[in-house]
């Protein structure tokens, strides 16, 4: 079963998110002498990184131990507004002492199938079970950039793939659900009253309704943790507000 805690506010969801998310930092860095994270891009997780930019989390970090990586990327340069590597660098990376050689963006400059093969590799030298992989979730369901209906969700063996989305008119690089299932924690982040009723649907689907992409994030050997507001929650029947 997923964990899911209801904060009153973004700020407080963003806050409860940053310190688990630091709390898994000490025990993977301490453990394992790194500590691996895959990154989520949209306007929801900027929040979360703002806060693990600032004190008392950026003090506290063992940031020379993090491992930087990217559940999904638009086929954009680095530099471009709507750029996930972007949006991260300038709320999280530019103000954190993480090594650039730590810091692995996907390509989105260069063409898509030879982006996602690059991104693989580079994945499967690393260690495809991430100690936690940070998602969102969009008001259709989708996440990372799996989006309903397209053939990346069908996807049973290549961990990174090019992914058409035919509303979008464009490619997207992005984790297969396997690999994103097999990581030691998976974190989404829900803030928007907008996502009420999807909320619903994956968290508390009726029955054999499974057929949402995030619904099909079920890591093997790992656990789910939601972090949402009440707005966001408030079609929920079960709700653990403090």
């Amino acid at each position: 079963m997923p964990n899911v805690r209801v904060l009153p506010t973004p700020e407080e969801a963003a806050d409860a998110a940053a310190a688990f998310v630091a709390k898994l930092a000490d025990e993977h860095g301490s453990a394992a002498g790194r500590f691996t994270i895959a990154l989520s891009g949209g306007s929801t997780p900027r929040l979360l990184y703002q806060t693990l930019a600032c004190d008392p989390y950026a003090a506290r970090m063992a940031w020379d131990r993090w491992r930087v990586f990217w559940s999904d990327e638009r086929c954009l340069p680095p530099d471009h507004e709507d750029s996930n590597y972007r949006m991260a660098r300038e709320a999280l990376l530019d103000h954190v002492k993480i090594p650039a050689q730590q810091i692995h963006r996907m390509r989105g400059e260069i063409e898509p199938e030879e982006a996602a093969e690059a991104y693989a590799s580079l994945v499967l030298d690393t260690s495809p079970s991430f100690d936690l992989i940070l998602l969102g979730i969009g008001e259709d369901g989708h996440t990372a950039s799996l989006f309903p209906g397209t053939e990346a969700l069908q996807e049973r063996r290549k961990l990174v793939v090019a992914n058409w989305a035919p509303h979008l008119q464009a490619h997207r690089t992005t984790f297969t659900l396997p690999l994103i299932n097999m990581a030691k924690n998976v974190v989404f982040l829900a803030t928007d009253e907008s996502k009420a009723e999807v909320l619903r649907d994956v968290l508390e689907p009726a029955q054999g309704e499974h057929t949402l992409p995030t619904a099909m994030v079920r890591p093997a050997q790992g656990i789910i943790h939601w972090f949402l507001t009440r707005d966001a929650a408030r079609l929920l029947k079960t709700k653990d507000v403090p």
